[in-house]
């Protein structure tokens, strides 16, 4: 299971410098009024996962020294501080995957953290050859979440990581895809193969997986992580200057960002999201917006009929 290490003095620092930059009034205020995060269930496990992870995507392929770099310890110990475990990576994301392992290894004693990671190549060796590279980068011994990107050579791999997975090199199968023109296969996979994980876009202005794939994904017994909740950064573009809805403040929203993530959250096929950054403070507001309150049905409809103006 995965396990929050004690916070480090930086995490400590970064939690005070948000509070109070919140009562300044210098940025929007965490919506949790001081509650955990919530977490939901893996249902092939049972096993509790926070709502709020890290997306490594950009934020992580960042050259060690930089000041970029420098400021991804402060990532990690703002999502532990905030209650949170996943962090996903891909062998596509430059070097995010050695990133995450640096960091990780970097602690005396290594945090335990939730870390998911796929397969990007075509072939079996090539397939074992990337995902031993990955072990190698993210240094260590068993990887939480395997999955099969964007279904690339699928019915290769899977039965190696269901190998994998009964050896306890792996805990976790999952699939993911963000084209929506791929959705009709992603679904046939969801079908035919039993797999733990789905990986797949949603957000406010991205909902194709909205009316199939999620409700199957909840049919089947399929953990979801969202990727891409703020819509790829074009969707808070575009909103950033719009006054919040009349009812966000009653609902404990003060940005954009915060509504966007609990939109997501908001479905009950999501299991967790994982927006990315390279940034200490919106990692730890990220964080803050798993311990708010659902949004209800009528909310998210507002939301919808909000960004379609």
């Amino acid at each position: 299971m995965p396990q929050v290490w004690p916070l480090t003095r930086r995490a400590l620092l970064a939690q005070a410098a948000l509070a109070l930059a919140s009562a300044a009034g210098a940025g929007p205020q965490p919506p949790s009024g001081g509650r955990r995060m919530t977490t939901r269930s893996i249902p092939s496990s049972g096993e509790a996962l926070p709502v709020i992870g890290l997306g490594t995507y950009r934020g992580f392929d960042v050259a060690p020294g930089s000041a970029d770099y420098q400021a991804l310890p402060g990532v990690i110990d703002a999502l532990v501080a905030g209650g949170g475990t996943v962090i996903d990576s891909s062998p596509m994301y430059g070097r995010a995957e050695a990133t995450t392992g640096e960091l990780l290894a970097a602690r005396t004693p290594r945090p335990v953290v939730f870390l998911a990671t796929k397969v990007w190549t075509t072939g079996r060796e090539a397939g074992i050859a990337q995902m031993e590279t990955s072990f190698r980068l993210l240094r260590t011994r068993t990887i939480d979440l395997m999955q099969i990107h964007n279904l690339v050579d699928w019915r290769t791999h899977l039965p190696t990581l269901r190998r994998w997975k009964d050896e306890g090199r792996i805990r976790y199968v999952g699939i993911t895809h963000y084209t929506p023109s791929a959705y009709r296969d992603v679904e046939a996979v969801l079908r035919a193969e039993p797999v733990d994980v789905l990986q797949i876009n949603y957000a406010l202005d991205d909902r194709a997986a909205e009316s199939r794939l999620l409700p199957l994904a909840r049919e089947k017994g399929v953990a979801v992580l969202v990727n891409m909740p703020f819509g790829g950064g074009g969707l808070l573009r575009r909103l950033r200057d719009r006054p919040l809805p009349d009812w966000a403040a009653e609902a404990g929203a003060t940005s954009w960002a915060q509504l966007a993530l609990r939109f997501v959250l908001a479905h009950p096929a999501v299991t967790c999201t994982i927006p990315g950054t390279g940034t200490p403070r919106n990692m730890a507001e990220n964080a803050a917006v798993g311990a708010a309150r659902p949004l209800t049905a009528a909310e998210c409809r507002a939301l919808v009929a909000a960004i379609a103006r």
